[in-house]
């Protein structure tokens, strides 16, 4: 090998690990393409009202841990709201065990999320977000139970849940 074979060939690999960074970049969801919502806020007012955890989940596009939310334990009736505008979002009688590590759910409350595509780990998925304030709750697939054969995996941190009163 020459040098110049050498020079080239690297020269030639930072190209393209930069090319496939870009790409990488330009398939993720994120603030790429801000959608309007009816809840707009500046990342500055976000993280004022969010946990550094709720932020890097709800306006990143982040994930939590699996089995690190404490909502995949709740069993008592009521309602999940987005942690970002307090939007209804999901029933407790959606609510199922998924065995996945996050709170999963078979549908959503009427008008209460909006979905796009999402591109990013090298596969095709289906993003799932609040209709109203646009943040991040999650992903929808294809494995879960009767009646919509739906799963809706989402983050614990962009929920909060609020009992059914008696």
């Amino acid at each position: 090998m020459t040098r110049r074979d050498f020079l080239l060939g690297g020269t030639a690999a930072v190209a393209l690990a930069s090319g496939a960074t870009a790409l990488w970049r330009m398939g993720k969801p994120a603030a790429a393409v801000a959608a309007p919502f009816e809840i707009s806020k500046t990342d500055e007012e976000w993280r004022a009202l969010l946990t550094p955890e709720q932020f890097a989940v709800l306006r990143q596009e982040d994930t939590e841990p699996a089995g690190s939310s404490p909502l995949n334990n709740e069993k008592r009736k009521g309602i999940f709201h987005c942690a970002g505008c307090d939007l209804a979002a999901y029933s407790s009688e959606a609510k199922y065990e998924s065995e996945t590590g996050w709170p999963s759910f078979w549908q959503s409350l009427p008008d209460a999320i909006g979905t796009k595509e999402d591109n990013t780990l090298f596969m095709t998925r289906t993003e799932v977000h609040c209709r109203r304030c646009g943040g991040h709750f999650g992903h929808i697939f294809d494995d879960g139970p009767p009646p919509t054969g739906k799963r809706h995996c989402l983050n614990g941190l962009a929920l909060t849940f609020k009992p059914a009163t008696a």
